[in-house]
């Protein structure tokens, strides 16, 4: 089951966070099909939010076609986004985790690593459309 987290740092209102980490977690294929996503009482204990702002994420997700609420049940996963590409997974993984071990050498705290992510992909993402 997913966990939930919240930057409140971040500029994202919470709602989307939560939906945004739902994607994510269907993209990598931690979410499948027919997983339940934790109760709306289970992320507020969690999270200290607004009850609202939870279901506000849950309606989003079934507008999306991604989740289905089963009332006196739950709400539950009824559509993933991984595809045949997450077998390439492990290996971008890792590779990935190489380089993190390196940033962290050279001095980069989190903050900072995660700013020289979103400016290369970015950048390179700018050069894909020119």
């Amino acid at each position: 089951m997913i966990e939930f987290r919240l930057d409140s740092t971040s500029g994202v209102s919470p709602y989307l966070q939560l939906v945004h980490q739902v994607r994510q977690a269907l993209r990598l294929g931690m979410l499948e099909e027919g997983d339940q996503l934790p109760t709306v009482k289970e992320v507020v204990a969690r999270l200290a939010i607004n009850p609202n702002t939870v279901l506000k994420a849950y309606r989003e997700l079934e507008h999306e076609g991604l989740a289905s609420a089963r009332p006196g049940v739950g709400t539950f996963i009824t559509r993933t986004l991984s595809d045949a590409s997450l077998a390439a997974h492990g290996p971008l993984r890792r590779e990935m985790g190489r380089w993190l071990v390196k940033a962290r050498q050279a001095g980069l705290d989190d903050e900072s690593i995660e700013a020289l992510f979103r400016d290369t992909f970015r950048s390179a993402s700018a050069e894909d459309v020119a």
